[in-house]
Order: structure tokens, then C-alpha cells, then sequence
């Protein structure tokens, strides 16, 4: 949303009674404290479940009573008010977070607009481990009896064990039915013999893809003729399939309908799976392998058909970019963290469409003991390649990125080196090569083996295998020189022109700064070395012009030659 709509949207929430359980107003002039805002996040989600919304509101900068706009200071800084997001996720249910904290300048003072998700369908959100409600303005335990009412809007429900009464045998595809009859005898060898005497009515049932002889919800999404597919309306169960440039540009496309169990293996088909060249260890052999492994590229596809919600009436989507590939279905991601899934590495305890799942676990489509992600994960790392990554930021989609190339060399010869890391040390490693920020203890662990190099939050994997192959090129380009290189070019400069501007320094210093820092932490950097390292502590230069307009002069006419 832009400043003109968040507004409008703003003043349409003073306008609602004060009653209303999903929307909160504070003054929060400077500060707020943490554990409330935590219990506000958790009591206005809930509610906004209860109440149908998609998501609550908690607003700064707004009088509770008079709805008046007073404006706050709280968190000024914007970097500082989006660590919230991480901040929150930590000690809420499946690290749910904020969707967006929008920040609005307004005449009569500056106002947040902390936008966050309704309850998942079928999980109340808890803050340290307490589930919060409202009722009227004050803010509370979540009573029992709602409580259950959001833990049972899943249970009783499953969308695809529902029962098409109109739909007959002939609205499934032969070619679709024989495929699930050879899946399901490489699942269950030991019932090979017995499969063959059974006619399509009973291997439907016996495979429980069908309920007491009637055609289900899941039947047709995984064996329907194409043309049935308006028996699920306004449900659909389409993948789309597009095939972008480097650029973005969107280059060729095509869409698959039902039966899904055989367009898996069109879309497989469609995607371009080159063979990808590296070469490890200064090497003058290279290593080639496809860009993706094809049981990783599967996994992700049944995954989608698994866990989609259909009842969006959206499709599964496969975009395929010169050098990786993502995988996205609707419905948020049910376990809450894909390292959960990795620890747990045990069945999930619920499933978006339960019937659906096990149908496709019969017949051979993906794993009964929901091993599945971290095989997925296991697979990239014996390739020595990223692992996959989960863009679980927006609460009603699960979005996968598979890379088809190595990101850094350094990871990449550390797996070769050390094959013995577990896989938990490996996703961390994965998190530094793409600069996604780890926590300190994390930072600690790996700090404490050798693995990492540089100052926390800007990390880089390891470079002494680099250095023993002599590639440091790309390592003193993120890792950046030593200051006294840079305080060398200042002093040079000065020495040449008599005095440099900020603007000057700016000009020399920014592009060799190094690449992890971002514009602003060059900028920052920049100012310690002027204003506190070169001129407080070495007395080297000074400012003889103000703080707006600088002009750099020397102290020391000798110094750092």
C-alpha cells in the first residue's frame, strides 16, 4: 500500500467502535514495552481469526480514546523498528510475524501501522507459550472455548476428502489410473500379484483415493480428466509452468490441469535442466552435473499438490529462471519453520488436506514419514550446492528456491573438505554465503570451528582454503582492506588538494569499500574513520568547516606517508 492508501485506510479504522477486538490504538510516545507489545501481537491475531479478518491492526501514534493523532518516537530509526519482525517471530507460534509495519508522516506527527496475520486456520498464536484475547479493550487470556474454536477449523474439515456426488468412474483418466496402479506396486511389492486382480473400483478404494466407491475431491485432483476439473469449482488444481530470461522477462508459459500424478512429469519435461560446469580445489578438471537434481525438483512439486489450498483457487506455480527454480503453492506453511521440520524429522502432526496426503503416500508421491525436506536438503549439500531456500514471509503462501549454480566457492570447498559437517552446521554455512542474517550464538559456534570469518552481522565463509588455492580475489572483495589503506587515500588526497569535502571521500572511499556492507554501513563506516578513528584517536586530520558542510584539513603533515 502507498502513503495515500495507508492513510485512507488509517482514518477508517478511527472511525470503528472502540469495542472492536482487532484493532488496538497507543500513544507509545518514545518507548513501549516489548512483552506487551508481544501479548498485543498474539491477543489482535486471534482475534482477527475469530472475527473472519485477515489480519489485525495495532497502531502507534494514535490516542486510544479520542482516536486523535499525537504522533511517537518509538524505534525512530527504520532498521531499528524492522528488527520487530525477528524480534517477535522468536517467541511467537511457528515464528509467525508481522506481514508489514508501515510507517505513515503525518502533519500532526508520525504513526505506525503494525499490520499483523490473522491466525493460521486450526493454530492460535501463542507469546511465550500464552494465548492472548481481548474482550472489549482490555487484553487477556484466550478462553478455552476459543481456543478450541480455532484449533478445530481444520480438524473437521478436510477439503479433499469431500465427496463429488455427480462424478463417476469415467471422469477419471485410464492413463492416470494405470500410472497410480505402477506407483502403487513399486510402494507395495509385496502386493503386486494380488493388485493385478483387482479391477479400478477396488484399487481406488484399497488405495483410498475414493470413499466407500464414491469419487472424492482427491480422486480427481490426482487421476481427473482435464475436463472434470469443474467438479472442484470454485476450487481448481492447475500448475502453471512459465520460463523467464535473465532479465525477468517472461519468455514462454503453459498451464496443466488434471491428472496431476501425470503432469508432474510434464512440468518436469518442460524445465531446462543443463549441465552445469565448476571447478573445485584449483582443479583443471571441472566437475559437471545437472543444474538440478531431479528427485529434489519431484519432492517439490508433490509437496505443492500435497499441501496447496485449493480452495484459494489458485494455481501451483514452477518459474524457471536461468539459474534457479521456484516452486510456490497457496496456504501457509503448516509446521512453522522448515528447521523444525529439519529436527524434527518426523511426520507433521497436521496436514491442510489429511486424505489428500495419505492417497498420494499410498501411491508412491511422497514420503509417510515426512522426511521428505530434509532429503531435499541432504541431496544439495552431497552436490555441494545452496540448499533450497523457504520464502515463508507471506502467511498465505510457501514459496521454494532451488539454485542451479554454486553462489561461493568457499562454501562450496568446504563441503568438499569437510564432508563429515551435519546438516544443521551446513544450513548455517548456507545462511552466511547468502548474507541472511544468524543469530550470536550461532555466529559463536561456527566462529568457534574455523568455518566463518569476519565481524558479526557481516559474515563470510571461511577463506583459507581459497587462500591455499590463491583465489582471494573474491574474498578481500567482501571481506574489504585494512583501515589503514583507506586512511592512507584520505591523507593522500588532503595532501594533493589542500582539504577534501565529505563528498570528496565519499567519491574515493565508497567503491572500495567492501561489497557485504550495505550503502548505509559504507556511509557509517566512513563517518568512524573520519570523525573518531583519523581525527580523535591518531589526530591526523580535522574539520574546519561545519557538520553539514565538512572541509578536511591535515594536523599531522607527515602523517601515515
Amino acid at each position: 500500500m502507498n502513503a495515500e492508501e495507508l492513510k485512507a485506510l488509517l482514518d477508517k479504522l478511527r472511525l470503528l467502535p472502540s469495542e472492536t477486538e482487532w484493532v488496538e490504538f497507543k500513544k507509545a510516545g518514545t518507548s513501549f514495552d516489548f512483552g506487551k507489545l508481544g501479548r498485543y501481537f498474539s491477543a489482535l491475531g486471534n482475534e482477527a481469526n475469530l472475527k473472519g479478518k485477515p489480519c489485525g491492526w495495532l497502531i502507534f501514534g494514535v490516542e486510544d480514546k479520542t482516536r486523535k493523532i499525537v504522533g511517537t518516537y518509538y524505534r525512530s530509526n527504520r532498521s531499528n523498528l524492522d528488527r520487530l519482525k525477528s524480534e517477535i517471530a522468536n517467541k511467537t507460534t511457528n515464528r509467525i510475524t508481522f506481514i508489514e509495519i508501515h510507517e505513515l508522516l503525518l502533519p500532526k506527527g508520525r504513526a505506525i501501522m503494525f499490520q499483523i496475520p490473522a491466525a493460521p486456520q486450526g493454530i492460535p498464536i501463542a507469546w511465550e507459550g500464552h494465548y492472548y484475547g481481548r474482550d472489549g479493550e482490555s487484553i487477556g487470556a484466550l478462553n478455552i472455548q476459543e481456543i478450541e474454536h480455532i484449533r478445530n477449523q481444520t480438524r473437521d474439515y478436510d477439503w479433499s476428502a469431500q465427496i463429488c456426488r455427480n462424478a463417476t468412474l469415467d471422469d477419471l483418466d485410464p492413463a492416470a489410473i494405470q500410472f497410480a496402479r505402477k506407483q502403487y506396486k513399486e510402494k507395495q511389492p509385496g502386493h503386486a500379484e494380488e493388485l493385478d486382480q483387482w479391477d479400478d473400483l477396488t484399487f481406488l478404494n484399497k488405495t483410498r483415493v475414493y470413499i466407500s466407491g464414491q469419487i472424492t475431491h482427491a480422486a480427481l485432483v490426482l487421476l481427473g480428466r482435464e475436463e472434470s476439473g469443474h467438479f472442484l469449482s470454485p476450487a481448481i488444481a492447475h500448475m502453471t509452468w512459465v520460463l523467464r530470461n535473465a532479465q525477468g522477462t517472461e519468455r514462454d508459459y503453459e498451464h496443466f490441469g488434471p491428472p496431476l500424478i501425470l503432469a508432474v512429469d510434464r512440468v518436469f519435461a518442460k524445465i531446462r535442466n543443463l549441465t552445469y560446469r565448476y571447478m573445485p580445489n584449483a582443479s583443471l578438471f571441472p566437475i559437471e552435473i545437472t543444474q538440478y537434481d531431479a528427485w529434489v525438483i519431484r519432492e517439490s512439486l508433490h509437496n505443492a499438490i500435497a499441501h496447496q489450498d485449493y480452495t484459494q483457487a489458485g494455481r501451483i506455480n514452477v518459474v524457471e529462471d536461468p539459474e534457479s527454480l521456484l516452486v510456490s503453492n497457496l496456504g501457509h506453511f503448516i509446521p512453522g519453520t522448515v528447521e523444525e521440520v529439519i529436527r524434527r524429522d518426523a511426520p507433521p502432526e497436521q496436514y491442510r488436506n489429511p486424505f489428500l496426503a495419505r492417497a498420494m503416500v499410498n501411491l508412491n508421491m511422497i514420503d509417510t514419514i515426512g522426511s521428505g525436506i530434509k532429503k531435499m536438503f541432504q541431496l544439495q549439500r552431497k552436490r555441494n550446492f545452496p540448499l533450497p531456500d523457504y520464502d515463508l514471509s507471506n502467511p498465505d503462501k510457501v514459496i521454494v528456491k532451488i539454485q542451479g549454480k554454486v553462489l561461493d566457492e568457499n562454501y562450496t570447498r568446504l563441503l568438499i573438505e569437510h564432508t563429515d559437517l551435519d546438516l544443521a552446521t551446513v544450513i548455517l554455512l548456507d545462511k552466511v554465503q547468502k548474507q541472511i542474517r544468524i543469530s550470536r550464538d550461532e555466529h559463536r559456534f561456527l566462529k568457534s570451528k574455523n568455518l566463518i570469518e569476519g565481524r558479526y552481522p557481516n559474515l563470510l565463509v571461511s577463506s583459507k582454503i581459497a587462500s591455499a588455492t590463491a583465489e582471494k580475489s573474491k574474498y578481500i572483495k567482501y571481506r574489504g582492506l585494512d583501515d589503514t589503506y583507506y586512511q592512507k587515500l584520505v591523507i593522500s588526497f588532503i595532501r594533493q588538494y589542500g582539504q577534501a569535502s565529505r563528498q570528496d571521500i565519499d567519491e574515493l572511499l565508497l567503491d572500495k569499500l567492501p561489497d557485504v556492507l550495505t550503502p548505509q554501513q559504507k556511509k557509517n563506516k566512513i563517518n568512524r574513520l573520519l570523525s573518531y578513528k583519523m581525527s580523535k584517536e591518531l589526530n591526523l586530520i580535522k574539520n574546519v568547516g561545519s557538520t553539514k558542510s565538512s572541509s578536511w584539513i591535515l594536523v599531522k603533515k607527515d602523517g601515515l606517508k
